[in-house]
């Protein structure tokens, strides 16, 4: 694929050229980001561009020494990710050079990311605000049957005639609407869902990432029910690596988590810019939350 190239500059020593993630290989992509240690395979980097924008910063030979993307919602919101710089970058303010980019292309939308702690204090200088911990869970999950009775007559697997009520649910969850994120993830996910009087309740995907699979979105009215919705994945998937990403400390849905084998293995941070969105209700009310992300990335 040819590069869509938009300029050229010079950072420090180093002469770089800017492009549309779009035209740039998927090899050299992944390439980017095992140069930082993040788990994306080429497959998950795919993905991210049918569902999303960037741009890519490339030395004089090739090698793409920077990225970042964004996923529009709507006029008024979007989230931020996948925001690399190579090591030989990092000290060079890259990193500001490309989230500036980013405001360029935005259009002064609401912005949402989830920050690692080496890039908080970059966030902190361009006006972001911290909004609440998000707890990276993973491990070799493992359910064990002897546990305790659940009820699963309600919960069953989602079909894309549930694909309209997903998108409710997340909405009210999350706080925007993400109706083309939903139906796509729709396409690359197993989902279970669980109906209260034939009305969808709650609902937990699962899908290919990284070492294994991610759990994520889980929207859900409490603790039991999005533990409801994630336990049959957690069985589909018995004795395979498992991720999630939940805002969730503690409580039973984070007692589940530990119990099963998905630890805490690190955190990052949601920062925001402009509109606080919904999904930090307060963990027991009637309303949907959002339990797990979509991935870091889109939030």
């Amino acid at each position: 694929m040819k590069l869509k190239q938009s300029e050229s500059f010079k950072m420090d020593a180093f002469s770089m050229r800017v492009g549309d993630i779009e035209g740039v290989e998927l090899d050299r992509l992944h390439a980017l980001s095992l140069s930082v240690g993040w788990p994306h395979r080429a497959e998950d980097w795919q993905f991210l561009r049918n569902v999303g924008r960037g741009v890519v910063v490339l030395d004089e030979i090739g090698r793409v020494q920077g990225s970042a993307m964004w996923f529009e919602h709507g006029a008024d919101f979007a989230t931020v990710g996948m925001v690399i710089t190579s090591p030989r970058l990092q000290t060079l303010g890259a990193a500001q050079w490309l989230m500036k980019r980013i405001f360029d292309k935005v259009g002064g939308r609401d912005l949402r990311l989830n920050a690692t702690r080496a890039a908080r204090r970059l966030y902190l200088s361009l006006d972001f605000l911290p909004e609440k911990t998000v707890y990276q869970c993973q491990g070799i999950a493992r359910l064990e049957t002897t546990g305790g009775p659940t009820d699963l007559r309600d919960v069953r697997a989602l079909d894309p005639s549930d694909i309209p009520a997903a998108i409710a649910l997340d909405a009210a969850g999350f706080g925007v609407r993400r109706a083309a994120l939903i139906e796509k993830l729709f396409m690359h996910s197993a989902g279970y869902g669980l109906f209260k009087h034939d009305k969808l309740n709650a609902f937990a995907l699962c899908r290919p990432f990284g070492r294994g699979h991610v759990v994520g979105p889980v929207v859900a009215e409490s603790d039991a029910d999005a533990v409801a919705v994630v336990r049959p994945h957690v069985a589909d998937n018995s004795g395979s690596f498992l991720r999630i990403d939940t805002h969730m400390a503690n409580g039973d849905f984070a007692a589940f988590l530990s119990h099963i084998g998905m630890t805490v293995f690190d955190t990052v941070l949601t920062m925001s810019m402009g509109k606080r969105l919904a999904d930090f209700a307060v963990n027991g009310t009637v309303a949907p939350v959002t339990y797990a992300l979509a991935s870091q990335t889109l939030g």
